[in-house]
């Protein structure tokens, strides 16, 4: 028994890096992201609840028996049980609200902007490129009405070059360029479980100025838990600082 706590710590150890190949596992390319999410969503509580456990119980057996040594390898143990288990009460506590079962937003519904070099082949892709309409404006107009085009004073070469600039800022990989147009498209990826969600944006000339569209496509998933609606917000705060 006087081993305990260091058995709780070896536990702990091993859980600490199961759970880190669990939420890195697709950015280390040993699986696709929805792979990594669904051992997340299966085996993530459970195993952080099982070494808080272990850690728990060689605390108390060692407090009991007064051995020093082993509750400083229990309580460590413990430790590394709460923290793995942080977001599972973080969510109880604060749930995040459900988001719209979209995953296709663009600043301009009526006309969004297209891809032309990224196409159905994607790696790991469920999910069409092809726009899904009115019914899908419909739906972005209900759950994120502030996403609209990005109106600016530059020049549309100078708003394409300053666009690109963001981008590449923001991690992306850009996957094709073309100056002439005035668009380029993208894969942008989540930084957890590194989903990839499929970006275009287009720069178009206007009287004073220019305008920015900007359009993100989730490879997987119904819905994308509002990414692309906050990655647009983030690349138009970008821009303008």
């Amino acid at each position: 028994m006087k081993h305990l706590g260091k058995i709780a710590l070896l536990v702990a150890v091993l859980g600490a890096l199961a759970a880190v190949l669990i939420v890195f596992g697709a950015r280390l390319g040993l699986w696709q992201p929805i792979t990594g999410f669904g051992f997340y969503r299966s085996y993530f509580n459970p195993l952080a609840m099982i070494v808080t456990a272990v850690g728990v119980i060689a605390l108390v057996i060692h407090i009991l028996r007064k051995e020093r040594g082993g509750m400083l390898s229990a309580g460590a143990a413990t430790l590394v049980g709460l923290v793995l288990l942080a977001p599972m009460v973080h969510a109880a506590l604060n749930p995040t609200p459900r988001a719209a079962p979209i995953h296709d937003i663009s600043t301009d519904t009526t006309n969004p902007p297209a891809f032309v070099v990224l196409d159905e082949t994607r790696e790991g892709a469920s999910n069409t490129l092809d726009y899904g309409g009115q019914e899908l404006a419909d739906a972005q107009a209900a759950a994120y009405p502030d996403i609209a085009p990005l109106q600016t004073d530059l020049s549309a070469d100078a708003a394409y070059a300053r666009a690109l600039t963001v981008a590449l800022d923001m991690g992306w990989t850009i996957v094709a360029e073309d100056a002439k147009a005035r668009r380029f498209e993208a894969v942008a990826r989540t930084s957890v479980f590194f989903f990839a969600d499929d970006v275009v944006v287009a720069v178009t000339a206007q009287d004073e100025g220019s305008r920015v569209d900007m359009r993100g496509v989730s490879r997987v998933g119904r819905s994308d838990q509002g990414v692309n609606a906050a990655r647009i917000r983030d690349f138009q705060q970008k821009f303008g600082a």
